[in-house]
């Protein structure tokens, strides 16, 4: 780690000098100016038995978004106005980021992965930073969906973040809406921005989806009318999975 903060030093110390940082040789002046910071390009072996893919990585610094914490020591509007904003870290930890102390004014539920930190005005509320830590798009899954708590997909609409939340729910084989839900209805927590986005409805294990969307849905209950607005579904009677993606 103490490699990795001395190279990003290195990399500052370069922009005072008006000159490019390269991993694999020395400060290339022919590159001054660019819009390249840093070249982590592979310097390639053409020695006898050295293979095409052998080449190297980034490894990004890996925290516990859970019990992170930003120093705003420098944060400011001379020094550093940007309060973080694009932050690129690796999350180990599965939890809810905390509000408390020098950390993000909105609580994020976060997993394993990629997150950056989204904060465009630049702005600090306090003692905490008023943006919010977002999933990186991509990887082999958009979001965990064996979990009943909340989580954050890697989907985005109109800047805001989409949440999901995973339940079951059994069908009579009589009426297209459900008689119970396990183990509760879904809600959306309240806000004046709280909408659902998406609702999908299928049997885990079967590789079957039902549907992927509701002919009605109560934010505030949880209740729904499964089909499409068009076809009011009757299931046959059973236990169905479902997920709930919403933006609070």
């Amino acid at each position: 780690m103490k490699n990795i903060f001395n190279l990003l030093l290195l990399v500052g110390l370069g922009t005072v000098s008006y000159a490019q940082v390269l991993t694999n040789q020395p400060t290339n002046a022919t590159i001054t100016n660019s819009n390249v910071l840093l070249d982590g390009s592979t310097n390639f072996s053409t020695e006898s038995g050295a293979q095409p893919y052998v080449g190297k990585g980034v490894i990004i610094p890996s925290v516990d978004l859970v019990n992170f914490q930003f120093d705003l020591t420098l944060a400011d509007s001379v020094t550093f106005p940007t309060y973080f904003d694009g932050m690129l870290v690796y999350n180990n930890a599965t939890g809810n980021t905390l509000t408390t102390g020098n950390r993000s004014s909105t609580a994020t539920a976060v997993t394993p992965g990629y997150y950056y930190f989204y904060n465009p005005n630049g702005a600090s509320n306090g003692n905490v930073t008023a943006g919010v830590w977002r999933p990186v798009g991509g990887g082999s899954a958009k979001y965990d969906v064996t979990t009943t708590s909340e989580v954050a997909t890697n989907t985005l609409v109109g800047s805001k973040q989409v949440f999901a939340k995973k339940g079951t729910f059994t069908a009579s084989g009589s009426s297209t809406s459900p008689t119970a839900y396990i183990p509760g209805p879904i809600t959306i927590p309240a806000s004046a921005t709280a909408s659902v986005y998406r609702v999908t409805i299928y049997k885990a294990g079967t590789g079957t989806v039902y549907d992927n969307n509701v002919y009605s849905y109560d934010i505030a209950t949880g209740n729904l009318i499964t089909g499409s607005p068009s076809i009011s579904v009757v299931y046959p009677s059973g236990n169905y999975d479902y997920t709930v993606e919403y933006i609070k």
